[in-house]
């Protein structure tokens, strides 16, 4: 078969432009062309691009477009990807291709002294380094008031007085300011401004002009100034230096707005950067130059605009400093989060306009602030009903946004046994109201009668929410929150390894297919602890244990499958909630589209994961003996002795139907009847329902943004932002869900007790 060909226009050195619309567009670079085929590894590909651009391999990214899609950007980082790309554009000549390069400085220690007074920024010294969690809570805000007079708003960066208790190594701590220092040449970015102060007679449109203005012409000089009057008619600036004669001062023009200088000494006797600790870089200021690159790398890092901006205009900023400008730019970029909920009324509109039979919706409390919001895409209802299990996993994830809240969502199990998002709700906490609610509009977005297997914690009034709103339905209990509820419950000292083995028989025992498995595992436990046993005991077994559970829920015992897509809304919790949504509904337009293009492509009756699972499953079917006992009902001898109904599809080991797939002895008296394994799977397990699960798109939400900010306004609803705010600080990286069990006691090795260690062990051996 000949390989598919298809020439990759590749574009490097230019910049993407947002048009009205929304979609990506392009502008000026250099382009080549390569021949590309699907044989064609990503490393190789990418070694051609790098040779062809000169550039360094490691800090260039590879990105395209889908086929009719100019908002989203996919990146392309390994072979999978590359084949995906080619497959994209199967019927087309050629596709384009952008080359994106991240500059890296390299650090300059060659003149650093070693004398503890060195004025070296630390990142000229080493790497620039993220400090810790509670270092940037004490640092205190980049910019101060100077000065002032009542009704003044302008931020001035003081960095002079700034203090933080940073524990570190003398060899990084000698050289660490945590002010704003100056670089002693001049850097190229900050050239453009040497002249946008010229003189006394100089006139400016406003206030606020001018002060923009002076800011640059300080930065390109490299000295610091200090405001002795700053109010709306008149500014008096003088060098922050001490005895420094240069001073400036600009007023008002009579009857206009306009500023005018009237007063200037622009002599220096401090030399500028050798004397002056400090440069005039407010937050806003640092906003304005970042965010263009923001736009194209939202995940620019605060250390990385610390190295950009010192690079280009040689200004060393703290982390701090980074960090607000970031936010501020973010903020300019994105549109602020108030009116974000101020435009959910409308947004809800437009999900269901563009795409029909889906279901949206809000709630807000007696004050109009925001209390919860539904989102559920016809794509996925329908989806859902047509190729998936009826199986849910209900679980959530907090949201680290200003507003903090939680993220609630439903997901299902593909044919494959990938993750398929079905609905997702932001709400203000986790409540058993709010998930009674959730429940609710599940319920009436849905269109099945199909009794459905719900996955989730037995807390939170989950237990009771599951069964007075689907009727006929199971719930089995997480066995993830199972294990850490047993935990805590326990009253008794056990150490890591022990609480391990408790985890490893719970586990045994749900999974055990019989009772008289169930009861090895827990009788094991019983060895152990008699309290904790006992608790298995009352835990209703029957709700998570594989051997009494009445619902069908194919061996999948913990809610949090759906963790690629709780990573989306991970990705997404910075962003106003209205773009957070949007982005999570570009992310599922993307996956559907994807796995669609991939199922094209397969010739099995059953998808992948289920065709390799069969096949293993026929390896064990040699050693085995059928005997027809009467009808449909045989004997099947090995190493145990198994009845297998094959009018009924069941089995004695009862894997049949547990995994919804043959087992062994299934599959022994299949081959001796002269029939299929095929025919004894799941339909949920086939290509064809699969397919069925892709079947929709969700379509794109064109011109939201502009459509948003002209209509918000006429909201017959109002919405205000929830009452609850994120604390200050960045929001901790504690992985959500950790187990508390796997926490490790510290253990003694000398005396091997629990508690201590070695260094501090009292015991006399």
């Amino acid at each position: 078969m000949a390989s598919k060909k298809i020439i990759a226009i590749c574009q490097s050195g230019g910049e993407f432009e947002t048009d009205k619309d929304g979609s990506l567009s392009y502008r000026g670079g250099d382009a080549h062309a390569i021949d590309i085929d699907d044989q064609m590894k990503f490393n190789d590909f990418r070694m051609e691009v790098a040779e062809m651009f000169n550039c360094n391999i490691e800090t260039m990214s590879i990105k395209y477009f889908l086929p009719g899609n100019k908002k989203t950007l996919i990146t392309v980082s390994n072979d999978k990807d590359l084949q995906r790309m080619i497959k994209f554009h199967g019927d087309s000549v050629t596709v384009d291709v952008y080359i994106i390069m991240e500059e890296i400085v390299a650090p300059d220690v060659s003149n650093m002294p070693a004398s503890r007074s060195s004025r070296t920024t630390l990142s000229e010294a080493v790497p620039p380094l993220d400090p810790p969690l509670d270092v940037v809570d004490n640092i205190v805000d980049d910019t101060t008031q100077l000065n002032l007079p009542l009704g003044a708003s302008l931020d001035v960066v003081d960095t002079n007085h700034i203090d933080a208790h940073i524990d570190l190594p003398p060899e990084i701590s000698s050289i660490l300011p945590l002010a704003v220092s100056v670089n002693e040449k001049h850097a190229k970015g900050a050239q453009q401004w040497q002249n946008t102060i010229t003189g006394v007679g100089q006139r400016f449109s406003g206030v606020h002009e001018f002060r923009e203005s002076l800011r640059k012409y300080a930065i390109a000089h490299q000295f610091a100034f200090r405001y002795k009057k700053n109010d709306s008619h008149r500014v008096t600036v003088k060098c922050k230096a001490e005895g420094c004669p240069w001073r400036i001062h600009a007023s008002r023009l009579s009857t206009t707005q306009l500023i005018c200088i009237k007063k200037m000494n622009p002599t220096h006797t401090c030399e500028g950067a050798v004397v002056t600790t400090g440069h005039q870089a407010t937050r806003s200021w640092v906003a304005s130059i970042i965010k263009e690159k923001l736009k194209v790398f939202p995940n620019y890092k605060p250390k990385d605009i610390v190295n950009d901006i010192k690079q280009e205009y040689g200004i060393q900023l703290n982390y701090f400093q980074a960090w607000r400008g970031k936010e501020i730019a973010k903020e300019q970029l994105q549109g602020s989060y108030k009116e974000a909920y101020s435009q959910l009324p409308y947004f809800c509109e437009r999900i269901m306009e563009t795409n029909p039979g889906s279901f949206a919706t809000f709630t807000t409390k007696e004050d109009s602030s925001f209390h919860r919001l539904f989102i559920s895409f016809h794509a996925s209802l329908c989806g859902f009903v047509q190729g998936c299990r009826p199986l849910l996993f209900l679980d959530s994830i907090p949201l680290k946004s200003k507003y903090q809240g939680t993220l609630l969502a439903a997901t299902a199990a593909d044919g494959d046994d990938s993750v398929f998002p079905v609905a997702f709700s932001v709400v203000d906490a986790e409540t058993d109201d709010n998930w009674h609610w959730f429940l609710l509009q599940l319920k009436s977005a849905l269109s099945t009668s199909c009794p459905i297997t719900f996955i989730a914690d037995r807390q939170k009034g989950l237990r009771e929410s599951i069964s007075e709103i689907f009727k006929g339905s199971y719930h089995g209990y997480c066995l993830r929150y199972l294990t850490e509820q047993l935990i805590r419950d326990l009253k008794g000292q056990f150490s890591h390894e022990v609480k391990r083995l408790m985890i490893e028989d719970l586990y045994a025992a749900a999974l055990a297919p019989r009772p008289e498995g169930f009861q090895r595992s827990i009788e094991s436990i019983k060895s152990i602890s008699l309290e904790a046993y006992n608790w298995i005991i009352q835990s209703e077994p029957q709700k998570w244990a594989n051997s009494f559970f009445q619902g069908a829920r194919y061996n999948h015992m913990i809610s949090n499958f759906g963790e690629l897509f709780y990573s989306w809304a991970s990705d997404a919790h910075e962003l106003p909630i209205t773009q957070m949504v949007d982005l999570i509904r570009g992310k599922i337009m993307e996956l559907i589209y994807t796995r669609r293009a991939d199922s094209d492509q397969w010739l099995t009756r059953l998808t992948p994961s289920m065709e390799e699972k069969l096949e293993k499953e026929s390896l064990n079917v040699r050693p085995l003996q059928v005997l027809l006992t009467s009808g449909s009902i045989f004997e099947v001898r090995g190493e145990s002795i198994e009845v297998v109904d094959m009018d009924r599809w069941d089995c004695n080991c009862k894997g049949w139907q547990l995994t919804g797939l043959p087992c062994c002895h299934a599959i022994a008296v299949i081959s001796c009847i002269g029939r299929s394994p095929y025919d004894y799977c799941s339909r949920y397990f086939t290509t064809e329902s699969y397919r069925l699960t892709y079947a929709e798109t969700v379509q794109p939400i064109p011109d939201v943004d502009r459509a948003l900010q002209k209509d918000s306004s006429q909201a017959l609803v109002t919405v205000t932002p929830p009452p609850t705010r994120r604390p200050p600080g960045r929001p901790t990286t504690k992985k959500v869900g950790s187990q508390e069990v796997m926490k490790r006691q510290l253990q003694c090795s000398r005396c091997k007790g629990l508690g201590h260690n070695k260094s501090t062990c009292k015991e006399l051996l």
